[in-house]
């Protein structure tokens, strides 16, 4: 499992008082860079090999201005060509929100999904989530 903490910003919440509910996409994908380092250790665009072809985001409690929230990341399935990743926002002891972004390893040239190289897929299945 990969951990980030974030400080949520003011400017983040909506009226109510809540976390906006377009922060927590921004925020997983922000927790995925360990996973993109993978690909592409110095995170240079022009050397990219992934895609999403999928995200999720389910709401299953609140989230507030003024305290940490920890972002908990594993990777859920791998595939041939694709992989899926799974999140969780944690605020406290209280689960906020959870979701899922399909990842495809993709050759820009080809305009086609690729086969992962052996050597990632075993990076990535070091952090497959517990059952």
């Amino acid at each position: 499992m990969w951990s980030l903490t974030i400080e949520p910003r003011f400017a983040e919440t909506d009226a109510l008082g809540h976390i906006n509910n377009t922060v927590l996409p921004v925020w997983f994908e922000q927790a995925r860079t360990p996973i993109f380092r993978f690909f592409t250790p110095d995170l240079n665009p022009k050397d990219w090999h992934l895609i999403i072809a999928k995200i999720d985001v389910e709401f299953v409690g609140e989230l507030f201005y003024g305290s940490e929230i920890e972002i908990r990341t594993w990777i859920e399935k791998v595939g041939n060509t694709s992989f899926v990743i799974y999140h969780e926002a944690w605020q406290g002891d209280t689960l906020g929100a959870r979701g899922h972004a399909v990842m495809v390893h993709f050759d820009h040239d080809q305009k086609a999904s690729k086969a992962l190289p052996q050597e990632i897929r075993t990076q990535l299945e070091q952090h497959l989530k517990p059952e």
